[in-house]
């Protein structure tokens, strides 16, 4: 049977969403039954959702209370916490798991955190020796604990103890207002938006604010910032996916393109190539969301909110060049994320409410007409039940 955990945003995040919710195929019937079957597990605004590599247990980004929370499988269609959840920062937008199930990376779209967070060996989320005390002093001394806490080190959980920094600081035209999110004379905010393990086993991560891609190297207490590639000012690169090639390719949310990255033989990564999203795709009234791959690698796929469309772009050579391919109507109001899946494109439309299902061209691998569509509240991630 076809199944999908799907995250969404609840109350605290202006949604209808109670929960991690599951999207299913009827018993013994096909893709167009494909229905939302309601919330699985209560959570407020779990708006992305990742699968531990080995085991049972699905971490939710609860991104309204700066937290992660775990949850282990009961059985076909049910999912029960996995203990407490762990803070980590503000807006907590999305999470990746280490291959070896030893530990995930969080980024935090409000404060530009970047957070390792320990996984034990049943998947449940280890806070660090500095939460234990806390909870101990919260057990000792109850809410002056809690006060404590509230007011203690901020770096708990981070990955890197020094603030991510503005490349572009120091330029006197640093505010680009045709495509700075920024109120006019606001000064730049870092906002960590994703993360994607290397090849080599470092870690990269976007910072959407301060037009970064990070690259960090796992170490004994966090991760350790190893060097950082400045894209262009004002693009804002939000999500990635690793080519089979090793090449890394970023979607950006402000400047509507797509960056093809690639490390030297030193193991430093750079900038190599980029191409717009689609013809039609503006600054200032497009925001592309999520990236994503054709299983050879052979297409991408971009989520343009605004225009609510689907660009696939065909990569080219050993995957250092991408060109625009097709454009299809996402068929959703806010395409806030979409997956291939069995010869289709799922669609997450967040303020319509809705998940289409969209055809993928046999030989081409171009979207096409909408196949099937499903209410489901403010749907924001999809993630494949395994």
């Amino acid at each position: 049977m076809t199944r999908f955990w799907v995250g969404g945003y609840g109350a605290d995040m202006e949604g209808q969403a109670d929960g991690i919710g599951l999207l299913a195929v009827a018993d013994g019937q096909g893709p167009t039954t494909l229905g939302y079957r309601g919330a699985v597990a209560p959570a407020p605004s779990p708006s992305w959702l990742a699968q531990h590599p080995t085991l049972d247990v699905v971490y939710a980004a609860l991104e309204g209370a700066g937290e992660v929370a775990a949850f282990a499988r009961t059985g076909e269609r049910a999912l029960r916490p996995l203990g407490r959840p762990v803070a980590a920062g503000q807006y907590v937008c999305h999470l990746a798991v280490s291959p070896d199930g030893r530990f995930l990376v969080a980024s935090c779209y409000g404060d530009g955190r970047v957070v390792r967070i320990g996984l034990g060996p049943d998947g449940a989320l280890q806070p660090d020796a500095r939460d234990k005390a806390a909870e101990l002093r919260e057990a000792l001394f109850g809410d002056r604990g809690a006060e404590e806490r509230e007011g203690g080190d901020e770096s708990e959980h981070r990955a890197d103890p020094t603030a991510a920094v503005d490349p572009y600081a120091s330029d006197p035209n640093r505010l680009d207002r045709s495509l700075s999110p920024s109120k006019d004379g606001d000064p730049r905010v870092s906002h960590a938006h994703a993360a994607a393990f290397l090849p080599d086993g470092r870690i990269a991560t976007t910072d959407l604010g301060y037009d970064l891609v990070r690259i960090w190297r796992p170490a004994p207490t966090g991760l350790a910032l190893d060097h950082e590639v400045v894209l262009p000012r004002g693009s804002g690169p939000r999500h990635m996916v690793v080519h089979p090639s090793g090449h890394l390719h970023v979607v950006t949310e402000y400047s509507c393109e797509l960056f093809t990255l690639a490390a030297d033989r030193e193991g430093r990564w750079g900038l190599v190539a980029g191409t717009p999203i689609s013809a039609i795709a503006t600054p200032g009234h497009d925001y592309p969301a999520e990236l994503s791959r054709s299983k050879d690698g052979e297409t991408l796929y971009a989520g343009v909110r605004g225009s609510n469309t689907v660009a696939a772009l065909r990569v080219r050579g050993s995957g250092e060049r991408v060109e625009p391919l097709a454009l299809a109507d996402a068929g959703v109001d806010w395409p806030r994320h979409h997956l291939v899946h069995d010869g289709a494109l799922l669609v997450a439309g967040q303020r319509s409410d809705e998940i289409t299902v969209l055809d993928l061209d046999d030989r081409t691998g171009a979207p096409g007409r909408i196949r099937h569509r499903t209410p489901a509240p403010a749907p924001t991630h999809l993630l494949p039940v395994r």
